[in-house]
């Protein structure tokens, strides 16, 4: 109810903008005016379709850092320093619990998918920069990475049913 009532108080105020600007012969206080209709009709239209205007993605529809992880980034990062990630008070810490745990996970990929699946999610590197280090093309650590998510996913989901 909140939503309609800002959307009509959006329009009301669009409308009486728009007059002024017909009634105002100062080329500067158009523009000005103009700009400020602009700027209702921008939120107008956020708010009748619920994502940001000129946006093609909406909230339905994540990208690929919005996606989840199938082993928590930090303490991948952490079990390769060894030491506690970050360097903060705060920071996570493996435990042998989860040091044994990402072993037997990494243990079920290949040795080129646990390569790029390390550089890229443990260590965070670029795509490119794994590429260029592994010999390959960034396509191919793309689809390493992919598949040892894959295969990650599928194993914890089998390890959770038993």
């Amino acid at each position: 109810m909140i939503m309609y009532e800002l959307m009509n108080g959006y329009k009301q105020t669009r409308r009486v903008l728009r007059a002024l600007r017909t009634l105002n012969t100062d080329k500067n206080d158009r523009q000005v005016i103009g700009g400020m209709i602009s700027d209702c009709n921008y939120v107008v239209e956020w708010l009748q379709t619920g994502r940001r205007p000129g946006n093609r993605r909406g909230i339905e529809r994540l990208a690929a850092y919005q996606r989840e992880r199938p082993i928590d980034p930090i303490i991948l990062q952490a079990y390769l320093a060894r030491t506690s990630a970050g360097g903060t008070v705060q920071a996570a810490s493996v435990t042998d619990e989860d040091r044994e745990r990402i072993e037997e996970v990494l243990g079920q990929l290949t040795p080129r998918e646990r390569d790029c699946y390390v550089m890229v999610i443990g260590n965070g590197m670029a795509y490119s920069y794994a590429a260029k280090l592994l010999g390959l093309k960034k396509s191919s650590v793309q689809w390493f990475v992919d598949s040892a998510k894959k295969k990650i996913k599928v194993y914890l989901l089998k390890g959770v049913k038993d």
